[in-house]
């Protein structure tokens, strides 16, 4: 294909076109051509020339051009694109370094390889510009719902059409049930856009929380004035759906406004996401009040607030426990998604079997270790007393509180205490020492006996194997496998220990061997550290 023989206008007409159908810049399409002729020119001038073609965006009419740069005398890399000063000089009246000599080359004809590489080319160019254009498009609207239409499915994923290119919704961001046919028209919510190399650039989803939301903000025009708002969303998508809700307007209920007049608004949703049931329930400052409606339907006796075990119990009837837990645990785990707490259910039974069971045996801790009859330990139980620490440092007078102790009483108990820990404090430190646990360890500030035992039990000896540890390890959490929580047990986790002080003690133990500088940290662990 000769460029001179062919119609120059031709050119311009096809950038024009493609622009067009591709709803871009006209601009970018033309310079795409001007790149593909320059390397289609290489191939017949030589690859090491810098050719370069320039299409008048009037007439079509494309110009080559050889283009040479001037460069110092001992700087000349390329001879076929570089001059030197002096070379310069028959062809510029007063040249510099940097100055370009530009000289027109006859038009190639393109033979089939070259015409096809240019193609090649114009293509790739058009194509990245097609991306470009819609990532600036849509990369403003993440978190908001878009209608698509569905073009074919890929290995389960949907690939629709959004006007602007393709979208994606991948097998796991459908509801389960759903089936697609091309051409259908569906609702999703932007998860994602991001710059991608080949294929779709934006990410739907149909199983997010924030769809359902968003949903419910088009169909309650409360929300959308922001008179109510949602704190909270949990879904178990195309089953059931929890839905927290509050309103800053007192004459507005807002599970009223959201479920709506013979609950209009709710069954809006509910229809656009396959029939997924949708508890709206309002949402409380107050974790107790607020768990007690998470778990709607279920009737709740007792929530328990365990703050240092980071959990929370529920209490319930017995005709209630299968309500609260739901078919597979459902209603539980969706509350617990909802409220942000790990909750156990608990039968009115079973917490008084347990707390009976934790009754006895701190009287049988009371009886042996403080030498008491059973009386006695009960009462001091049922005072509140857990552990003997509690007895031996208390203020003496909340002992004088009790019916029947007196000051002498009162001294004699925490003496008892006092000795019965300090022998037992002795006790654990022998063994400890026996398995190989170093001093360094033994005397770090904030390690109780009984935690220098049960590290030694996990093979932690040394202040070195102690300051290796991650916060977790120590306090214990959770991590999430296949979408499930997993609970991670921690080393002093039966210590009631949070991790943020765990998080505190390693990092003190790192400044005291000197692996990281005590003025990155905060204060509380720079005076840990200083006292080891």
């Amino acid at each position: 294909m000769a460029i001179t023989s062919a119609n120059q206008l031709e050119l311009l007409q096809t950038a024009e076109a493609v622009a067009r159908e591709k709803m871009i810049d006209p601009g970018l399409v033309v310079e795409a051509m001007e790149e593909s002729l320059a390397r289609a020119a290489k191939s017949r001038y030589g690859a090491e020339m810098d050719i370069r073609v320039k299409i008048d965006r009037k007439t079509g009419r494309a110009s080559f051009t050889r283009v040479r740069t001037v460069v110092e005398d001992d700087a000349v890399e390329n001879y076929q694109a570089q001059v030197t000063v002096q070379q310069a000089k028959q062809h510029l009246a007063d040249p510099k370094v940097g100055d370009e000599i530009i000289d027109e080359v006859p038009p190639v004809d393109l033979g089939r390889i070259a015409a096809q590489s240019a193609k090649q080319v114009i293509l790739q160019k058009v194509r990245e510009a097609e991306r470009d254009r819609q990532f600036e498009e849509f990369k403003d609207r993440v978190g908001t719902i878009i209608n698509a239409t569905v073009k074919r499915e890929e290995y389960g994923n949907v690939i629709v059409d959004v006007g602007a290119g393709e979208a994606i919704l991948r097998r796991n961001e459908k509801i389960g049930r759903e089936a697609y046919r091309p051409g259908d028209r569906i609702r999703a919510f932007v998860k994602d856009v991001r710059r991608e190399v080949r294929g779709p650039q934006i990410f739907l989803s149909r199983t997010a929380p924030e769809f359902m939301a968003e949903l419910f903000k088009m169909e309650v025009p409360e929300i959308y004035e922001g008179v109510i708002e949602i704190k909270a969303v949990a879904r178990d998508p195309g089953s059931r759906a929890k839905i927290a809700v509050i309103s800053y307007d007192n004459s507005i209920d807002p599970v009223g406004a959201c479920v709506g007049m013979r609950g209009s608004r709710v069954q809006a949703v509910v229809n656009e996401l396959q029939g997924e049931k949708i508890d709206i329930i309002p949402w409380n400052e107050d974790v107790p009040t607020f768990l007690v409606n998470a778990l709607q339907p279920a009737e709740v006796s007792k929530v328990v607030i365990d703050d240092d075990a980071e959990r929370i119990e529920v209490v319930v009837p017995e005709e209630q426990l299968s309500l609260a837990i739901g078919r597979r645990g459902q209603n539980v785990r969706l509350a617990s998604l909802l409220t942000g707490l790990n909750i156990d259910i608990l039968t009115e039974e079973e917490e008084s079997k347990r707390r009976q069971a934790e009754f006895d045996e701190r009287t049988k801790l009371f009886v042996l270790a403080l030498d008491l009859d059973e009386f006695f330990a009960q009462l001091l139980v049922a005072e509140g007393f857990r552990t003997l620490e509690e007895v031996a440092y208390v203020d003496q007078e909340d002992l004088l509180a009790i019916d029947g102790v007196d000051e002498s009483t009162a001294g004699e108990l925490q003496a008892r205490a006092r000795d019965h820990i300090e022998a037992e404090r002795k006790k654990v430190l022998d063994r400890a020492r026996a398995l190989g646990v170093e001093e360094s360890l033994i005397n770090f500030p904030g390690l109780t006996p009984p935690m220098i035992e049960a590290l030694s039990q996990d093979d932690v000896k040394t202040l070195e194997d102690f300051a290796t540890l991650a916060d977790w390890e120590l306090a214990g959490g959770w991590t999430e496998v296949d979408g499930q929580r997993v609970k991670d047990t921690g080393i002093l986790e039966k210590f009631d220990l949070g991790l943020e002080e765990a998080r505190n003690m390693v990092m003190s133990a790192r400044v005291a061997l000197g692996w990281i500088d005590p003025e990155e940290l905060g204060l509380d662990v720079q005076e840990e550290a200083e006292e080891v």
